[in-house]
């Protein structure tokens, strides 16, 4: 009796990206790049004069937002769709990692699924997966809202006013906490397993890639210095390097022209 060995299931299933310029998506675009998951990917500008994202992508999530991808299972018509960055890594690395070291071991050798058997790698990754929307990334919001109210046209007998508001969240509250969470990094990637040049070791994880975004954002204008945070700095300049994350950018500039390392509101 013959028997056929079916595909795998990135051979089968259909995912869509839906990708907005100068927002959180294109970490996804490089995510699938790493992943080498076939995709498809429909690009969405941001409104010229507000720089939010357009109506059109309510259409596919009801918040509008990017990114979002779409799952079609081998043999369904009917698409799961996803949002928020972190669900969306967790979801295709559950489902896509095709052997690779995005995810890295969980448990030590012996003591499987024990509590407290699992390794420093995983839990960094684990908590890295949390902390880049949940800590920094909150932090760099804060800081475009604090830009925009000091650069808001006003008239001119108010704009000490507005300036003032913005420099007294930046001092008071941004610069110190940018402070601390940059700090923090630096010691993390100073004391990464394995003497690794990563957040959780020496291999690239799905959380290094989370990380890209607000790191890349935040280098050079949130006090992200390479003099002040040497290894932190060159962390980011070594993920800007990888070929993923360069697969990722030329992706987009052979469809929409041009690629910017950024992000709106």
């Amino acid at each position: 009796m013959s028997t056929t060995t079916p595909a795998p299931v990135t051979e089968q299933a259909k995912v869509k990206l839906y990708w907005l310029e100068q927002s959180r998506s294109q970490r996804i675009l490089w995510l699938m790049e790493e992943l080498k998951v076939p995709y498809e990917l429909q690009i969405f500008h941001r409104d010229p004069q507000t720089r939010l994202a357009p109506p059109e992508l309510k259409k596919v999530h009801a918040l509008g937002k990017s990114p979002v991808i779409s799952v079609t299972a081998p043999g369904s018509t009917e698409p799961i769709v996803i949002a928020e960055s972190a669900f969306i890594i967790e979801y295709l690395c559950d489902h896509f990692t095709n052997g690779t070291n995005l995810l890295p071991k969980r448990y030590k050798e012996g003591q499987e699924g024990q509590l407290g058997g699992e390794t420093e790698s995983w839990l960094r990754y684990r908590y890295f997966m949390h902390y880049a929307e949940g800590s920094l990334m909150s932090l760099l919001l804060i800081s475009i809202i604090a830009a925009n109210i000091k650069g808001s046209p006003v008239p001119f007998f108010i704009k000490p006013i507005t300036s003032a508001i913005a420099g007294k969240i930046s001092s008071g509250y941004l610069e110190p906490n940018f402070s601390s969470h940059f700090s923090f990094l630096e010691a993390q990637i100073a004391s990464s397993p394995e003497n690794g040049q990563f957040l959780c070791g020496p291999k690239l994880t799905a959380a290094d890639i989370l990380m890209s975004f607000p790191l890349i954002a935040a280098r050079g204008r949130a006090g992200l210095t390479q003099e002040k945070y040497p290894k932190l700095w060159a962390y980011v300049e070594r993920l800007e390097e990888e070929p993923g994350y360069k697969k990722a950018a030329e992706k987009i500039i052979e469809i929409d022209g041009k690629f910017e390392a950024n992000f709106k509101l």
